[in-house]
């Protein structure tokens, strides 16, 4: 990724192999905006990402969500759905953790291996 993310907005891209998808992306990079992160809210358009994050919980949560676990290279170690009231276990080589309402990414062809980018915003790139 080679730069520092801050608290903003921007796109993940996700490069398949019909083409690729853009989806409105929040950037949780500091530790206040990591842990409140999806707490608190009846949805999401688009996914959140936490960086830096190995893993997540769902505690408090009001809605089951879809996780991707990024390596450094942004590519997807493991995706996963959490019903609330769950700990997700910490992956040893992740990076960073994209959440998003259960069942949209399979929508956007996110999965084990593929490599995603992040277009941040002008607020959102240090």
């Amino acid at each position: 990724m080679g730069r520092r993310l801050r608290d903003g907005r921007g796109l993940l891209v996700v490069r398949g192999e019909v083409g690729s998808v853009s989806v409105p992306l929040e950037i949780a990079a500091s530790y206040r905006a990591r842990t409140k992160g999806l707490l608190g809210r009846d949805g999401i358009e688009g996914a959140l990402l936490l960086s830096p994050a190995n893993s997540v919980h769902t505690f408090r949560m009001r809605m089951p969500i879809d996780v991707a676990y990024l390596d450094r290279e942004l590519v997807v170690i493991a995706v996963r759905t959490m019903r609330p009231g769950r700990l997700g276990l910490p992956r040893i080589r992740a990076r960073h953790v994209v959440e998003a309402e259960a069942g949209s990414m399979a929508g956007w062809g996110l999965r084990r291996g593929v490599q995603v980018e992040f277009a941040a915003g002008a607020d959102a790139a240090a």
